[in-house]
């Protein structure tokens, strides 16, 4: 009898031991986090350069109406983009030093202002202080056939460098990047 005794509140002290430690999770983000670096093979350990984004969806919206031209925007969804240079690098026509930044956009019709800015930890754009830029750098906007529903950014290795492109839509804009 006392055996059982001790077995049932042994029983009862693992339900309810469970039941206080059991953990909720959120579900996915409906603007997932991404990585892109550059090199962007995954064999390759010493990168160069590395992006963390939020991968906002269009859902049949238009790019406009997500990113306004001439307005400061976040640079896809959620947290604002922090940009990681493990080497001094030359974005644009701007030296900058290795580190990590928060990356902005101002979005225009031919050309796009790609802000590199030292407050990290932010959320969006809603705090972006234009004092607190680093290097601002022009991007050429170009158009391509296929449409991206997810916005997106890659490497490309180019002459002197690598652009890094930003495609959402059918538009694509590329930052020259040099090391």
């Amino acid at each position: 009898m006392k055996n059982a005794l001790s077995v049932a509140m042994f029983a009862l002290a693992i339900v309810f031991t469970t039941s206080v430690t059991a953990q909720k999770f959120s579900g996915l983000d409906k603007s997932p986090a991404d990585i892109a670096s550059y090199p962007s093979s995954y064999r390759v350990s010493d990168k160069a350069i590395r992006v963390i984004y939020s991968r906002p969806q269009l859902k049949g919206r238009s790019l406009s109406e997500l990113a306004p031209a001439g307005k400061v925007w976040r640079t896809g969804a959620n947290e604002a983009v922090e940009i990681t240079f493990y080497k001094d690098a030359k974005f644009g026509d701007t030296a900058v030093k290795a580190g990590t930044y928060s990356l902005f956009t101002i979005p225009g019709e031919s050309q796009w202002t790609v802000i590199l800015n030292k407050n990290l930890n932010q959320w969006g754009s809603y705090s972006y202080e234009e004092g607190a830029d680093v290097a601002r750098a022009m991007g050429g906007v170009s158009t391509d056939s296929e449409s991206l529903e997810a916005f997106s950014m890659a490497f490309k290795e180019v002459d002197n460098g690598v652009h890094l492109v930003m495609g959402w839509g059918t538009t694509r804009v590329a930052v020259p990047i040099s090391m």
